[in-house]
């Protein structure tokens, strides 16, 4: 009963503590860090353990699924060069640099113990960032390019990762002998991912109840994870290829009652499990800190502050330096056409070294490591530390660096809404067109209104009709759905303007059922 208390007690706080970050304005992320180290404070507080091995399925699979499904590959697709520079350089800089130092501050360190501590810090968290990014006026090819980074970059890191930690756990190997099998775990994972989306989506095509989808949707998730660990193969590629393919053709398929509850779900669930590591790991930092003499503390606390300094001074000296290559290869015109647009002014670069927050996959990573890992807590105590800082550092100065930079009017989502609702809604118009019927009639000079809308304010929605439900509504918000989904897959608008009208529809089409 007092494990069911705390559980309640601690997840009433955060929410609250989420309701606070959204009153001023920074990530929620900062207060749940600043509430997993007051709970390790706490001397009279819980003490809950989880197996290591089961911390990556549980934290990382569903909160990367999530990020992959709404992720475009569009936008993925122009700007490939900053967000691979992004996701292989800067991740591997960042490993290495850290690893670098660890093994300086502490020379008994193995280097592969070093590595591993490196990949832990190295990417950045995805939650954190929107969180920010979504408040501010901010140019749309920065949030694209962050949140591609914030994506793929788990992949990179856990990847280094799982070579180091498996070095430390196979002495006698060498990295040469790690090179096959890793490559091979990175092509058979995207082909692996891609398999399990289609046969997934077969098994359940025919479930329709919300609950049994939902459970169907988690059990599917965490059973890839699973399954791609069991053969050898990468967990977070295999669930972004996973997650990329089903959300190709799950719009199609999927009434607008099951959507609008998942959707939901999904997002409480990711929100608890960022309440639940910042919470675990908080827990496991008591006894270690505990047990630490002044001394140790000492060296533990300078240490953990030295790695944060490196993950903050590193990312922006790999930023910066990047605009300025690019920017001189501009001028002397020895830069194509296409790669030009991804040229980022030094506004730009200053905004994107800033957003190097860590978060919920670096808490995973230290805590899925095995109780005999060499030096583990101070790596759990590093994460936590780097995790911390990061989010107060960078996570409660980033809006107002954002402001005072004052970027220009920048919302092609606005301009792709308008034309995918303007066509949308012509679809559905065109569907009904030749019902002769009062009912008919009445739902055209609906549409109508709704395309002068459209017309005249495009960065307005549509209001969800307050007419009589019937089959003939439904019909025509079948053709506009349509519509729809072939201009995201022509690519005339991308996944961000797609999401924004399916919900319209998805309001619509509820309000047509009877």
């Amino acid at each position: 009963m007092l494990t069911f208390e705390w559980i309640i007690g601690l997840l009433l706080a955060a929410v609250a503590l989420s309701a606070l970050a959204r009153r001023l304005k920074v990530p929620y992320p900062t207060f749940l860090a600043i509430g997993g180290m007051l709970l390790a404070l706490l001397p009279s507080g819980p003490s809950w353990t989880l197996e290591p091995k089961l911390a990556l399925a549980l934290f990382v699979a569903p909160v990367l699924l999530d990020a992959a499904f709404d992720t475009s590959l569009r936008d993925l697709r122009n700007n490939w060069l900053p967000v691979s520079t992004l996701v292989l350089a800067a991740v591997g800089i960042t490993t290495t640099a850290v690893a670098a130092v660890a093994h300086w501050l502490r020379p008994d360190m193995p280097w592969a113990v070093a590595i591993a501590l490196g990949a832990i810090v190295a990417p950045p968290d995805a939650a954190a960032a929107t969180a920010i990014l979504r408040q501010v006026n901010l140019p749309y090819r920065i949030q694209k390019i962050l949140e591609g980074e914030s994506l793929l970059n788990d992949a990179s890191a856990l990847l280094i990762y799982r070579v180091a930690v498996g070095l430390v756990a196979a002495e006698h190997m060498k990295v040469r002998e790690f090179v096959p099998s890793v490559a091979v775990a990175l092509l058979g994972s995207l082909a692996a991912g891609y398999l399990f989306a289609q046969v997934w989506t077969l098994i359940t095509r025919r479930i329709t109840e919300a609950p049994s989808a939902i459970i169907t949707q988690f059990g599917g998730t965490f059973m890839v994870w699973i399954v791609a660990e069991h053969v050898g193969l990468s967990g977070i590629l295999t669930i972004v290829a996973y997650a990329t393919t089903i959300a190709r053709t799950a719009p199609a398929r999927t009434p607008a009652r099951l959507r609008v509850s998942s959707y939901a779900v999904w997002d409480t669930v990711v929100f608890v499990l960022n309440v639940l590591a910042f919470m675990l790991i908080g827990m496991q930092l008591r006894p270690i800190w505990s047990g630490l003499d002044a001394d140790v503390r000492f060296q533990y606390g300078t240490f953990a502050a030295s790695i944060l300094a490196v993950v903050i001074v590193v990312r922006i000296a790999w930023v910066m330096p990047y605009g300025v290559f690019l920017r001189a290869l501009k001028a002397h015109g020895l830069l194509s056409p296409r790669v030009e647009m991804a040229v980022p002014t030094v506004r730009r670069g200053i905004v994107v070294s800033w957003c190097g927050m860590r978060g919920i996959v670096t808490l995973a990573a230290a805590f899925a490591l095995p109780e005999s890992f060499p030096y583990r807590d101070l790596i759990l105590l590093t994460a936590f530390a780097v995790v911390l800082g990061s989010l107060v550092l960078q996570g409660l100065t980033l809006r107002p660096l954002i402001l005072a930079l004052k970027f220009e009017e920048d919302d092609p989502v606005a301009r792709e809404a308008a034309h995918a609702r303007a066509v949308a809604y012509r679809a559905a118009l065109d569907a009904v067109e030749s019902d002769p019927s009062e009912e008919a009639e009445i739902l055209r000079l609906e549409y109508r209104a709704v395309l002068l809308r459209a017309e005249t304010e495009p960065d307005g929605g549509v209001a969800t009709s307050e007419l009589p439900a019937d089959p003939l509504r439904r019909r025509a918000i079948a053709a506009a759905r349509l519509a729809l989904l072939n201009l995201r897959s022509i690519e005339v608008i991308g996944d961000d303007a797609f999401h924004l009208v399916e919900e319209e529809l998805d309001r619509a089409e509820l309000s047509a059922e009877v």
